[in-house]
């Protein structure tokens, strides 16, 4: 398949706190991205590692090959890294690390048999703190100098439709029950 921005992503959105933190810094330092109305989330299948999966793949078939990843992976507690620019543009985002839990989530979604476009980068983990607007220098300097101390839980999976003027519809949420 070629490489395209529009299909089906499979996000993990972070909630409490610090998600309503990062929804915050979007909407003041990049108002177009915090206007999409999305939670903010790691995208685990779209860009990085994976394309996005087929858009006329159906909810069921997500359900099907999702189901048994998210009932047997445990809520996975992680910690941001320093946000940084990614890959030498304006884009800054909040790291995580791409081994240990995480990669397995990923890696256990992208052999499950779907059909998905090639990606755009290796497997790269992160949340978007600002993506459209590019910062003047000192807007940069503060938003680069943002701490996200606490640990963040992900204990969900959702997919959505996503179109590559940014709208998003989601079309089913899995909650990640196994035991630990």
């Amino acid at each position: 398949m070629t490489r395209a921005k529009s299909g089906i992503f499979v996000f993990a959105p972070i909630g409490g706190d610090v998600g309503r933190r990062i929804a915050e810094l979007q909407r003041e330092y990049d108002p177009r991205l915090g206007a999409l109305g999305q939670a903010p989330h790691v995208t685990l299948v779209g860009s990085s590692g994976m394309g996005p999966i087929a858009a006329d793949t159906t909810p069921d078939e997500l359900l099907e090959r999702l189901g048994p990843i998210a009932a047997d992976t445990p809520p996975i507690t992680l910690r941001f890294g320093r946000p940084t620019r990614f890959m030498q543009t304006q884009i800054v985002v909040l790291p995580l690390d791409p081994h240990g839990p995480l990669r397995t989530l990923h890696e256990r979604i992208k052999t499950a048999g779907f059909r998905a476009a090639r990606p755009r980068f290796y497997f790269t983990p992160h949340v978007t703190l600002n993506l459209y607007r590019e910062l003047p220098p000192n807007l940069l300097a503060a938003l680069l100098s943002e701490r996200f101390d606490d640990a963040i839980t992900v204990d969900s999976l959702e997919a959505h439709l996503t179109r590559d003027t940014g709208e998003s519809r989601e079309l089913m949420r899995v909650e990640l029950r196994g035991q630990r």
